[in-house]
């Protein structure tokens, strides 16, 4: 079960979206279509399915993050497109191949959510803050991941933040609990971190909010304050250290 929306450059294609949505998004280029995110393994036929729909071939694919909801049908990709490159931070390749432990300075608590133990896929190219691809601009927005990567769509500010923010269930930064889809905050590393992204993401002002789980949003400006605010509170209140 899978469902189809496209606005503007973007097109999202969630997967499950009445059970457990988990979004994978297709960016047109002039070159071909890139693919952020690929959802679980079986999730891989809609994926190719939805490229043949929208009549370019995926020339690339882009990982928002490590979490094995977005990475999980990489492999089944690559096998049917071996040529195509994948990109991902160079911090989250870490966690890519399985490497769990943090770099110094990062915040000392533990990584969460289901890491890709059987993904055998490395990517071929290792992305930092300000690097493009295509027409994205590579943010970097740790918080749910140490190495979270949002992608601003410089032709019309549409932003893929990944799991940096969440819509299903009500928007939430990443690690504010959402009771009617909790996961994203389950699988949240550090919240002091993912504060300072969304705040940063804020300042991009994007125009509409493409998100991991849950419908796009657009001009979405004021929720996202909003969001932050709820967030700052909920650290406030429980005094939450990092």
């Amino acid at each position: 079960m899978s469902r189809i929306v496209t606005i503007k450059t973007v097109t999202q294609l969630a997967l499950l979206p009445r059970i457990f949505p988990m979004n994978c998004y297709f960016v047109e280029e002039k070159d071909g279509l890139t693919l952020i995110d690929t959802g679980m393994a079986f999730g891989a036929k809609s994926i190719l399915q939805a490229a043949s729909q929208l009549g370019k071939p995926i020339a690339r694919i882009v990982l928002t993050h490590a979490h094995l909801d977005h990475v999980g049908a990489l492999d089944l990709l690559i096998e049917a497109m071996p040529d195509v490159p994948v990109y991902i931070s160079e911090r989250d390749a870490k966690l890519l191949g399985g490497d769990m432990s943090l770099l110094p300075g990062e915040p000392d608590l533990p990584i969460r959510g289901s890491m890709p133990t059987k993904v055998e896929t490395r990517a071929d190219v290792l992305l930092q803050e300000g690097d493009h691809v295509g027409s994205l601009l590579a943010v970097a927005v740790p918080g749910h991941t140490p190495g979270s990567m949002a992608f601003l769509d410089t032709r019309n500010r549409i932003l893929i933040a990944g799991d940096a923010f969440q819509t299903r269930g009500g928007i939430a930064v990443a690690g504010r609990m959402r009771l009617g889809f909790p996961f994203p905050a389950i699988a949240t590393w550090s919240k002091r971190e993912a504060v300072a992204s969304a705040k940063k993401i804020s300042e991009l002002q994007p125009t509409l909010l493409a998100v991991g789980h849950g419908s796009m949003l657009e001009n979405p400006a004021d929720a996202i304050r909003q969001a932050i605010k709820e967030a700052e509170m909920a650290r406030a209140l429980i005094r939450e250290p990092k």
